[in-house]
């Protein structure tokens, strides 16, 4: 049983079909990225399973069982790090369960994984003293304490300078097996997807479809193998451009 399942979802923006049963899912510890061109529909899917939207029809499931409207089974984290700059980092990060009564427990787990966030020693800073880096590196950390099953990911590296990216997609690609995070990834960045993903959607047309579904199998990962990606590279440029070729 997949860990989600999307199915026969449609969506409409003033009476414009966004899409229309779209089917797809994501199978337990899996990252999957969703790419494809502006305005089709790629946030909205994740702001449909955060309960942020309501579908026209279709459902969703995780391990079964069907979801409607706000829960605990999704934690978003947008492109931007949303982080309160007058509230410490580990005050950031802890600021969900501190929401919901479960502070003291969440700020035990924080700091042990602050050095794997690459935070250690910034419990007590605050935003503006951190990189653009650091302070995505500690949004993700927010976002990962949630008790949540699938992590969505909005083009969380969207906002940073091309170098602060590329060091944030290292730092992701080498912390994955460690999450050991269901991951559903929204991106235009072809790379992006390539470096990080276990399969990628392309989505495209008017309303959207899926063209099509690519695993990406590779287990050691690194910034000379995805160099060398020029041929899926130009077959996913393809897709996203709609060519028939492809």
């Amino acid at each position: 049983m997949p860990k989600l399942q999307v199915s026969e979802l449609s969506f409409r923006y003033e009476d414009v079909p966004l899409f229309q049963r779209l089917s797809f899912s994501v199978e337990e510890g899996e990252f999957v990225s969703i790419l494809g061109p502006s305005g089709c529909g790629k946030s909205t899917v994740l702001n449909l399973l955060a309960g942020i939207l309501t579908p026209e029809s279709g459902e969703m499931r995780v391990d079964g069982q069907r979801i409607a409207g706000m829960n605990a089974h999704f934690a978003y984290m947008p492109q931007n790090d949303l982080l309160f700059p007058w509230k410490t980092i580990i005050q950031n990060v802890c600021l969900h369960a501190h929401l919901h009564g479960s502070e003291k427990a969440a700020r035990e787990r924080a700091l042990e994984l602050f050095p794997m966030f690459g935070l250690a020693g910034y419990e007590n800073a605050y935003p503006g003293e951190l990189s653009g880096g650091m302070r995505q590196r500690a949004a993700f950390l927010r976002t990962a304490l949630c008790e949540a099953d699938v992590l969505l990911l909005d083009e969380p590296f969207g906002a940073l300078d091309v170098i602060s990216r590329s060091d944030m997609q290292d730092w992701l690609v080498s912390m994955k097996r460690q999450l050991g995070r269901t991951c559903l990834l929204v991106t235009h960045d072809i790379d992006e997807a390539i470096y990080l993903s276990d399969r990628i959607l392309v989505f495209g047309g008017s309303p959207a479809v899926i063209r099509a579904e690519l695993p990406v199998v590779e287990q050691q990962r690194s910034r000379d193998w995805l160099y060398a990606q020029t041929g899926l590279r130009r077959r996913l440029h393809g897709l996203i451009r709609g060519e028939a070729a492809c």
